[in-house]
C-alpha cells in the first residue's frame, strides 16, 4: 500500500469521525469546530485526488465564510461562549487535528513522481470555471439569489432586536 493510499484512508476516517462528532455534540461551538475540521480534511482529500481548485474553494467558502457565519449566529443566539475547565475533552479533537496536520504534511511534502499514487483528474481553474458557468449558470444564479434573500432577511430581523417575527408583522 502506497503512502498516498494510506493518506486517503486516513483522511476518509478523519472526515467520518469529525462529522460524527459534529453531529453528536451538545455544545454548538464544539459542533461547529468539528465541522470545520471535517471541511479541512475534505479539502485535503480534494487536493489528493487532483482537484486543487475544489480544495481551495472548500477552505475559503465552507471552512472560512460559512463557518464564521455559523459561529456568529451561535454567539448571537447564546450570548457568548464560556469554555469549560475540563481538559480531557481536548484529547479527541487534538488527535483529529494532529492526524489532519500529518496527512496534509504528507500530501504537501511527498513527491508524486516517487510512487505510483492515485490517478488524478486535473482541470485548470479556467476550464473548470468555463464549464461551470457554461453548463450550470442558472443554478448558480438561483443559489446566489437565495443567499441574497437570506442575507436581507437576516439583516431585517437583526435590526429589530428583542422582537419576534409576529411582533414585527403586527407593527407593520
Amino acid at each position: 500500500m502506497t503512502a498516498l493510499r494510506m493518506v486517503f484512508y486516513l483522511l476518509a476516517i478523519l472526515i467520518v469521525a469529525s462529522t460524527a462528532m459534529a453531529i453528536t455534540r451538545k455544545n454548538l461551538v464544539h459542533a461547529v469546530l468539528y465541522l470545520v475540521q471535517s471541511f479541512f480534511a475534505t479539502a485535503a482529500l480534494f487536493y489528493l485526488l487532483g482537484a486543487p481548485v475544489l480544495a481551495a474553494l472548500e477552505i475559503i467558502i465552507y471552512a472560512g465564510a460559512i463557518m464564521v457565519l455559523f459561529l456568529f449566529i451561535i454567539m448571537t443566539l447564546i450570548g457568548g461562549y464560556t469554555g469549560s475547565r475540563n481538559h480531557r475533552q481536548w484529547i479527541f479533537p487534538s488527535l483529529l487535528g494532529l492526524a489532519s496536520i500529518v496527512s496534509a504534511g504528507v500530501l504537501l511534502f511527498s513527491s508524486p513522481a516517487s510512487e505510483t499514487g492515485l490517478i488524478a483528474a486535473t482541470a485548470s481553474p479556467a476550464s473548470f470555471g468555463r464549464y461551470l458557468f457554461d453548463k450550470y449558470w442558472l443554478p448558480i444564479e438561483i443559489v446566489s439569489l437565495l443567499l441574497f434573500v437570506a442575507l436581507v432577511g437576516a439583516l431585517y430581523l437583526g435590526t429589530h432586536k428583542g422582537k419576534s417575527v409576529a411582533q414585527i408583522e403586527v407593527e407593520q
